[in-house]
């Protein structure tokens, strides 16, 4: 006969420090930072309007309603004044697809470069 653990229930706890799970600072590390590629233009969060949708300012002067795609819902959290990467819509020039959301420590390295002219 085998017994039964006896302790503490695991439910209700968070998930904790795993492998690959850091917090602090070192999340702002720069380790390679992506450009945009022919199509797509930097643009900055102007404001959210929900049902993942937000109005970005992007660089060539146009005001998009941006769309955040499936992928990254609830994985990357976008908030306003943050400097993303947009996908400009073939049919349709006022809306565009956020594809990707630059950390602070990204964002400095951009400005220092001259990628960045806000």
């Amino acid at each position: 006969m085998s017994k039964k653990k006896r302790g503490k229930s695991r439910r209700g706890k968070g998930k904790g420090k795993g492998k690959g799970r850091s917090t602090g600072p070192q999340d702002y590390a720069i380790r390679r930072v992506r450009l945009p590629e022919e199509g797509e233009l930097f643009g900055i969060v102007m404001r959210l309007l929900g049902d993942d949708r937000a109005v970005v300012k992007c660089m060539d002067g146009i005001t998009r309603t941006g769309r955040i795609p499936g992928r990254m819902r609830k994985r990357i959290w976008i908030r306003q004044d943050d400097i993303v990467i947009v996908a400009p819509w073939d049919f349709q020039d006022a809306k565009a697809d956020i594809v990707w959301r630059y950390t602070p420590g990204q964002v400095r390295f951009l400005e220092e470069r001259g990628y960045l002219k806000l």
